[in-house]
């Protein structure tokens, strides 16, 4: 990758266009489960990409090329969700990598409670912050350690530590809040 990383820095559009294979997907996946929304995440990828073109002769650091990308993402998906209001709740089941969210919801054996939980985790995860969003979706569905997770956001270690701590909480008073709109009051006679 290093390599592809030297080679599109000086201009070489090939290997620019072997780097935008290796990583558009992935780069997609971050926006779509900041923004939650498909053309959003496009917009983004989009931004960042012209982006990577037009940055890559300065960066410095052709080892950091994976962090920097993430950190590019990961703000041109939030400016674009902060930007982008749109009115009314929308109601979407996540896609089908929802059971990498595991360590945040719990499932139910059945279908029908695989499919309620998905859609309750998807209602509390659009009501978090882009911000919010952000750090949880780097840190569960990408995987990225909290030191690489201030690296990408270029905060120090304590900072994302402390947006974990405060996303997970604002995740599960969603939930919370979810689960005693649509439990059944009891009738009394």
């Amino acid at each position: 990758m290093r390599d592809l990383v030297e080679q599109a820095a000086k201009g070489d559009q090939a290997a620019f266009e072997s780097l935008v294979r290796a990583s558009a997907g992935r780069l997609f996946g971050i926006a779509y489960r900041v923004t939650r929304d498909h053309a959003l995440a496009e917009d983004a990828l989009q931004q960042t990409l012209v982006t990577i073109w037009d940055e890559l002769p300065r960066l410095r650091d052709v080892e950091r090329f994976e962090a920097w990308t993430y950190r590019l993402i990961v703000r041109n998906s939030v400016a674009l969700s902060k930007r982008e209001r749109r009115g009314g709740p929308v109601i979407r089941l996540l896609p089908d990598d929802a059971e990498a969210a595991a360590p945040i919801a719990t499932h139910a054996s059945d279908d029908f409670g695989r499919v309620a939980d998905r859609d309750q985790l998807e209602r509390a995860f659009r009501r978090l912050t882009p911000d919010q969003r952000a750090v949880l979706v780097l840190q569960y569905f990408n995987g990225l350690s909290l030191g690489e997770i201030a690296d990408v956001l270029a905060i120090p270690s304590g900072t994302a530590g402390s947006r974990i701590h405060h996303a997970m909480r604002a995740l599960r008073a969603a939930i919370a809040a979810d689960d005693r709109a649509t439990t059944p009051k009891e009738r009394t006679a």
